[in-house]
């Protein structure tokens, strides 16, 4: 029987283990490690363990098993999946691919690769990071490695997938694997790019086809026909009718039903009490509500969607999260409070129609191949074998949590496993829905190897092809104040040409006022683009963090110029020979409640709001290397990015 003492333990490590699960994890993890390189222990001769003390140890043990168990995001997290060996690569491989490359470039499919280039091609480590800047020709690098896997190196398709942002990136990666697989004589169709090349969601979906009763999206709602391949929700925009429909019914299910909900709704929105004739008539309030650091004020409904969504894409299960555990304010607390009974009328919802949200899917297959690795095919799981990971820097702890489940699962079957992720922290944008460059750049403490795989192989694809030199260094002035980054260099590679030059910034810019002459400047840059006979396809890129500006460009420009309108998060991987600028960011203003989740996930060294004031001068410096001979910035307000850049550019003259 346990002592009093040892039962205290117990419940101490249950406690731990179930609201510190990452934490518990790591130090088991250690101390595994530690014990199984201490010599066995001698025990003194007439000091033998006793039978009853053994059987003490044991059932304490064995009570700990039971009781002490993390959720299944924080199980094994430390455990290696990588290596120990590297891939078997010969040099007649490496002589063969060599020679098809340089065939390739000879009839004009490709540029000849760079040494750092090569390097990426070629490489033996089956864990491996590529810090790729902008403009550094990574697509192509990235499809040239397919080719050596594919051609050269015996990998077959169904055990290959490259995940790619969004499906314009994965059409153009498919169109170009498939032309250099033709040059090589490897026979591969286009259904065979398809399957080969998706997004992160495409790929989740294909598992859970088979394993959630092939769900309806509810991401897809309204959508006539819904798309064939499930793209990536960060590009979309705001909710459909059907979608709110939903969201509105389960709110209004709560609100009747739910005492409780009733009074949170009306101390949120700052209403009278509520009373029972409220509940009767169906009557829930309709008011708007302004998270304390949202940008502007939704439906009450609509702010519990957006941050569920959050809680779950940086790893948060929503049925494990303890609102009265979180940092901050009272009132924060209480919003997570509301949300959390909102959430399981919303599920319910969901379940009754058939549907699924892309983060719950990913929970739920997580979930289950954390507790149960064989309740997944290894047919199903095969083509994620060796997985090739395009924007790296922009996922969520969510989606490395389903990485790490994948990858496990098929080591534990005997598979061989391989996981190449190509990014570039200085280009992460999309904090504000859960990703974050610290995941990017803390990659071994998340892809844990052994052997000669026990760290990721570290490679620089450093070269700019796109961009001028004064651009590049301008682009890199913003990102002086930048907290988390990646140090390295871009070296351009572009010959500077007349008429050349690094970012020209126009302070106190007023549209409404200047909207003749920045019209003119457009047309202006055609017309340089187009004696310089540019190969862009795109003479000019207007560019902003909003989509009103542009609109009111758009609206008086000549629709025959060769100018596209994009705001900087949808430009990121685009180019024109010309970039323009419109408007600032000013500072994001502090998210008590985002800083409070943070916390709470344990996967953020920062804070939200430190992310997020970081993530302001990384999008300006993807809105910078869009361009590739000019920049025009117009500044309303000198502020942030633009602050830094006005400094930088005074230094310079």
């Amino acid at each position: 029987m346990l002592s009093a003492f040892q039962r205290y333990q117990l419940r101490l490590r249950a406690a731990l283990a179930r609201y510190f699960p990452h934490t518990t994890a790591y130090l088991r993890a250690e101390r595994e490690a530690t014990q199984a390189i201490k010599p066995k222990a001698v025990t003194p001769r007439g000091r033998r363990t006793s039978e009853s003390q053994q059987g003490a140890t044991q059932a304490a043990a064995k009570a700990a098993s039971k009781t002490a168990k993390p959720k299944p995001a924080g199980k094994r997290l430390n455990r290696a999946i990588y290596g120990p060996v590297l891939l078997a690569v010969t040099t007649s491989q490496t002589q063969a691919m060599r020679d098809q490359v340089g065939a390739a470039v000879q009839a004009g499919l490709i540029s000849a690769p760079s040494d750092e280039q090569w390097a990426m091609i070629l490489t033996r480590q089956p864990l491996s990071r590529i810090f790729a800047g902008a403009g550094s020709g990574k697509s192509t690098t990235l499809v040239l490695r397919v080719v050596f896997m594919l051609c050269h190196l015996g990998i077959k398709p169904q055990q290959l997938t490259v995940i790619s942002f969004t499906n314009a990136s994965c059409a153009q990666l498919r169109e170009q694997l498939l032309k250099l697989l033709s040059f090589c004589g490897y026979a591969f169709s286009p259904n065979q790019a398809r399957e080969c090349v998706r997004t992160f969601h495409s790929a989740m979906g294909v598992l859970a086809k088979t394993q959630l009763g092939n769900p309806q999206w509810f991401e897809q709602l309204a959508e006539r026909p819904a798309a064939r391949e499930l793209d990536n929700p960060l590009t979309s925009g705001r909710l459909r009718p059907a979608q709110q429909r939903l969201l509105l019914e389960a709110y209004q299910q709560c609100y009747a039903q739910q005492p409780t909900f009733r009074q949170q709704v009306h101390s949120l929105l700052q209403l009278p009490p509520a009373t029972e004739v409220n509940a009767e008539a169906g009557a829930a309030p309709l008011h708007t509500y302004k998270l304390a650091g949202e940008l502007s004020a939704v439906p009450l409904f609509e702010a519990f969607y957006a941050q569920a969504g959050f809680c779950q894409s940086i790893g948060i299960r929503l049925d494990q999260l303890q609102p009265a555990r979180l940092s901050g304010a009272p009132h924060e607390r209480l919003f997570v409070q509301a949300l959390l009974q909102f959430w399981e009328y919303f599920q319910r919802g969901l379940q009754a129609q058939g549907l699924q949200t892309f983060d719950g899917a990913f929970q739920q297959l997580t979930e289950r191949l954390t507790l149960d690795a064989s309740s997944i095919s290894l047919e199903v799981l095969a083509p994620l074998s060796h997985l090739l990971i395009d924007e790296f820097q922009d996922i969520s702890p969510q989606i490395v949590l389903w990485l790490q489940t994948v990858h496990r699962s098929l080591v534990d079957r005997g598979q061989a496993v391989s996981l190449m992720a190509i990014g570039d922290d200085w280009q992460s944008i999309y904090a504000w829905r859960g990703s974050s460059p610290e995941l990017f750049i803390h990659f071994d403490r998340y892809f844990p190897g052994k052997g000669q795989a026990k760290r990721s192989e570290v490679l620089n694809l450093s070269n700019n092809y796109r961009s001028s030199e004064a651009l590049i260094r301008d682009g890199e002035a913003v990102l002086t104040g930048v907290a988390c980054k990646q140090a390295k260099a871009s070296h351009a590679c572009k010959p500077t040409q007349p008429g050349d030059h690094g970012v020209k910034l126009i302070e106190q810019f007023d549209l409404n006022r200047q909207l003749p002459e920045l019209l003119q400047q457009i047309e202006a840059q055609c017309a340089h683009a187009a004696q310089r006979q540019s190969r862009e396809v795109t003479a000019v890129l207007l560019l902003s963090r909003r989509n009103a500006p542009l609109q009111q460009i758009q609206a008086q420009l000549n629709k025959q110029l060769p100018v596209k309108a994009y705001s900087i998060h949808r430009a990121k991987g685009l180019q024109a020979e010309v970039a323009i600028i419109i408007g600032d960011a000013g500072p994001a203003p502090a998210h008590p409640l985002r800083n409070a989740l943070y916390a709470s996930s344990g996967f953020f060294a920062s804070s939200y709001d430190q992310t997020m004031a970081d993530e302001n001068l990384r999008l300006a410096y993807v809105a910078i290397t869009r361009g590739v001979s000019r920049v025009f910035w117009y500044s309303t307000k000198t502020q942030g990015a633009s602050q830094l850049l006005a400094t930088h550019l005074r230094g310079r003259a």
